[in-house]
């Protein structure tokens, strides 16, 4: 999730989509470049532990527009395959 989170922070979207599990990944994929974001509040986990295959993460995202301060808050589902982390989908 915190990687996630740097690669809307720095600009990657590359990351962004080779994290993305492809059930659920979109053909294409831009990054809103006015958004500056500030700073992630983790709220809550379920699972994602190191024998777990799924885990959800919820949080805060505070970023910036035009100068104005918004937050973007979720609970990301998460899901392993072969050893690697993948975002599956969120709930909010």
């Amino acid at each position: 999730m915190r990687s996630r989170y740097s690669a809307f922070a720095i600009g990657d979207a590359d990351y962004l989509l080779d994290t993305w599990h492809p059930s659920t990944r979109p053909a294409h994929f831009e990054l809103d470049e006015t958004l500056r974001w500030t700073r992630l509040d983790i709220e809550r986990t379920d699972k994602g532990g190191p024998f777990d295959s799924a885990g959800v993460v919820e949080f805060t995202a505070h970023c910036r527009q035009g100068g104005v301060r918004s937050t973007q808050h979720e609970a990301s589902r998460f899901t392993r395959v072969a050893r690697r982390w993948y975002y599956l989908d969120a709930d909010g």
